[in-house]
């Protein structure tokens, strides 16, 4: 099988970052020299970063929402699928505090991120109504590049590339990184998450999350893999 990878670095933002982020992600900045060794890699392709870059009226922010059902990461609400055109299918949705609000600061990919060498950044979750924790499609499974939920068809991209295989790392390792990793597989790319390259909101879940992973055809690798070392070491 040839080898034509890509990286995808998702959601390295200040508000996902210790110490100042609204929703930071302990230990968020630790993966930063690892994801920068990816990063510098010639091996890949492709380099892709991911940005969360909300609405200020996202359906996701507590804030939006009335009390007592707006306590950030505890409270949930059942969302219906507006953007597919089909309001029979709901979901739970987790509240969480404000974050990644386009054009601020917190939106911002880290500093310590070299984007120098970053080929496509994807904008997602950019539909107010929904959800879109991954970079290939919202919560629902919709495709909404053109519509207001991504900028940029990422599976297309990665096709016109002749992509082949694609890594994912980032935060947060429980949400945007596995579904996103999920998308990834699910669109027909050989699909690693970098286990050492992520960072969980809930560590004490990885196992489950890992059992996701694996369902949803993702191979979870670490940097020191023979998989990871063909793209380091080249």
């Amino acid at each position: 099988m040839s080898f034509k990878p890509a990286l995808i670095v998702v959601d390295m933002q200040n508000d996902f970052c210790p110490p100042d982020g609204s929703l930071a992600i302990s230990g968020g900045k630790d993966i930063v020299p690892l994801i920068n060794r990816l990063v510098a890699s010639p091996v890949f392709v492709l380099k892709i970063a991911t940005q969360d870059w909300h609405p200020q009226d996202h359906v996701s922010f507590a804030t939006n929402h009335p009390a007592p059902n707006n306590k950030p990461y505890k409270s949930f609400i059942d969302v219906e699928n507006i953007v597919g055109n089909k309001p029979e299918q709901t979901m739970k949705q987790r509240l969480w505090p404000v974050h990644c609000v386009q054009h601020t600061k917190g939106a911002d990919i880290i500093g310590e991120i070299d984007q120098s060498k970053i080929d496509i950044i994807v904008k997602k979750g950019m539909d107010s109504r929904v959800e879109m924790y991954s970079a290939f499609t919202d919560s629902f499974g919709n495709l909404t590049a053109g519509s207001g939920g991504v900028n940029i068809d990422l599976g297309e991209a990665l096709k016109t590339q002749q992509i082949t295989h694609c890594f994912a790392v980032g935060l947060a390792g429980d949400y945007c990184v596995k579904d996103t990793a999920l998308g990834s597989a699910r669109a027909g790319f050989v699909t690693y998450l970098v286990e050492d390259a992520q960072k969980c909101g809930n560590p004490e879940g990885w196992s489950e999350v890992k059992a996701e992973l694996l369902k949803g055809s993702v191979a979870v690798i670490n940097s020191a893999s023979e998989e990871a070392r063909r793209v380091l070491e080249g």
